[in-house]
């Protein structure tokens, strides 16, 4: 029987594991993904939905500009546009001091061969954000960036996945990972056994106990980013607005309700499958937004949340082999993972079906960590 013979066995439900699922299975590999909750249960499903290649780590820039591409024609991959909108991406700046960092990026990234980004003075950020305050002294942009939908992304992930065939284990974790003669054996939280020459390590929060399990070690760390979302108004804003000496994303949902989040985190407490929010922090966005969108003084937050997320101590995801044969690792997006869903997907399909890739993912291997305590 296919399920219970794959090729591949998916640890995680979250986008990127669904997305690796859902490449695999095109190219023909049978595939199992386990997900002990539901998909797009924690980090994926709720988090703000930014498709942005704005203010990336110099490492990640090739593959946010590869998956925005695919964002672009998201349609075609999943059968559903996943309610992206492309209305580009602001990072304010408040002082001078944040334009001269900002102007510092951009001129390295030209320097890189990269021009997605570029500044902008005061007067067209008043253009483009007619709402903003006028203290803020210009900003960087990147005008093919936008917004998606994050929890239908994953459903729409999910299902193209299935139509190729993937078999999804939902409820069910993995209790023990042990390597047999070829293969490696995967003991569910139901008990079940399952056999499949190839593992792929999207566990999130947890990919650091699945890990440790396979040889490997990477020090994950788990945060709680917190979301805030309000009353609908008038529309006021079109870009999604990023902060730079201050914590902020920012941006104005089709029905009017501005959605706030921008690395305030909360309380994680993983064992329990749950966070806790901080409220001063959620105040002090609130201060910020406040402050730089003055229109939105007063407006009533109806509903606040925080994920559970991975987060890596230097900041960029884990992605690639593991020491291990037959083992691929792809977690710790540290709370900007969800544009990279697509590529990421398409990278591990790679190393497994081609045993190559032309992304540079050399940063990101897991060996980074070697003889770390994870």
């Amino acid at each position: 029987m296919a399920e219970l013979s794959p090729d591949v066995i998916v640890i995680g439900g979250g986008i990127h594991g669904i997305s690796a699922a859902l490449h695999l299975a095109m190219t023909g590999c049978r595939v199992v993904a386990l997900e002990k909750d539901h998909c797009g249960r924690h980090a994926s499903g709720v988090n703000a939905g930014g498709v942005r290649t704005l203010a990336r780590d110099p490492a990640e820039v090739p593959l946010s500009l590869a998956a925005l591409d695919m964002w672009y024609a998201i349609g075609d991959l999943v059968g559903d546009d996943c309610g992206f909108e492309c209305h580009g991406q602001i990072q304010i700046a408040e002082t001078e001091a944040d334009l001269v960092m900002l102007r510092s990026r951009v001129d390295g990234l030209r320097a890189s061969g990269y021009h997605h980004e570029e500044i902008i003075d005061r007067r067209e950020l008043a253009e483009l954000l007619p709402a903003v305050s006028d203290t803020c002294v210009g900003a960087a942009i990147a005008r093919r960036d936008g917004a998606a939908i994050p929890f239908r992304t994953v459903l729409a992930f999910q299902r193209r996945a299935k139509d190729f065939g993937v078999v999804f284990r939902e409820g069910e974790g993995v209790a023990r990972l042990r390597r047999l003669a070829r293969d490696w054996e995967v003991t569910t939280s139901l008990g079940e056994r399952l056999t499949a020459p190839t593992i792929v390590n999207c566990a999130g929060v947890w990919a650091g106990k699945i890990a440790q399990q396979v040889g490997d070690q990477a020090p994950v760390e788990a945060t709680a980013p917190m979301m805030m979302v309000t009353l609908p108004i008038q529309r006021v804003m079109e870009p999604v607005v990023i902060g730079s000496s201050r914590p902020l994303s920012l941006k104005q949902l089709a029905n009017g309700t501005v959605l706030i989040g921008g690395g305030q985190s909360g309380t994680p407490v993983p064992h329990e499958n749950r966070t806790e929010l901080d409220f001063s922090k959620l105040h002090r966005s609130c201060v910020t937004v406040s402050e730089l969108f003055p229109i939105l003084r007063g407006l009533t937050v109806v509903r606040a949340w925080a994920g559970l997320e991975a987060r890596m101590s230097d900041g960029i995801p884990v992605i690639g082999a593991g020491s291990a044969e037959g083992v691929f690792h792809a977690f710790g997006f540290s709370a900007h993972g969800f544009q990279l869903g697509p590529i990421v997907g398409r990278i591990i399909a790679d190393l497994i079906v081609r045993q190559a890739t032309d992304m540079p993912i050399r940063p990101f291997g897991i060996q980074r960590f070697a003889g770390c305590n994870a």
